[in-house]
């Protein structure tokens, strides 16, 4: 049995409800809650634009699908669970992981956003934690330098700017797209609102 004041994963799911938004944006460090700042408006552009590019790569290739802030049980004993904003599954049965709340099966792809100081901190240490752990590549997207560094295991890593391209590597053969696209705000967010009717109720 755990400290009392050490949560495992198990309790963690049952309680987060209770915990401030619901406990969306907590994860589990060594058995202790932490609560992350919610995500700014820019992460969650990153993550619907990375999302696009991700579905249209699964359409063509008809292989692998993206989870979106599934849990990950990295370590246990005391545990620690993760919630990455995407992930990307190359391996095992189609979907089989969309459903779950937290899982034990490492993805091929980890995405990260530091998009708040609290998550920019400590970043190097989650980057080593994902690729000890089994996964074969972390990006880690950053709104306000409007850059993608990219890490693979037993790889250099790279740091891309917004005028170069991320390329899926032997994770996602044949995934490309555009660092700067990743960052761009959707249209309906830089078209201004159509003007108001004064005759219309």
């Amino acid at each position: 049995m755990p400290p009392a004041d050490l949560f495992t994963a198990e309790r963690f799911v049952d309680e987060r409800l209770d915990l401030p938004d619901g406990g969306r944006w907590a994860e589990l460090s060594a058995g202790r809650v932490i609560t992350l700042s919610p995500p700014t408006a820019e992460h969650g552009t990153a993550v619907l634009n990375l999302g696009k590019a991700l579905a249209k790569y699964t359409q063509r290739e008809k292989k692998g699908y993206a989870c979106f802030e599934l849990g990950f049980l990295v370590d246990q004993k005391p545990d620690t669970l993760r919630f990455p904003p995407v992930s990307y599954f190359t391996l095992g049965p189609m979907f089989g992981e969309t459903d779950k709340v937290y899982t034990t099966t490492p993805a091929q792809l980890v995405v990260e956003i530091a998009s708040t100081s609290d998550r920019r901190r400590g970043i190097d240490e989650r980057i080593s934690e994902w690729l000890k752990w089994g996964v074969k590549m972390v990006w880690v997207l950053d709104p306000h330098a409007k850059q993608v560094h990219s890490f693979e295991s037993h790889r250099s890593s790279q740091r891309l700017h917004a005028e170069q391209t991320l390329i899926g590597g032997t994770v996602l053969w044949g995934f490309t797209v555009s660092v700067g696209d990743l960052f761009a705000e959707p249209k309906w967010a830089q078209d201004p609102p159509p003007p108001l009717d004064p005759l219309r109720n």
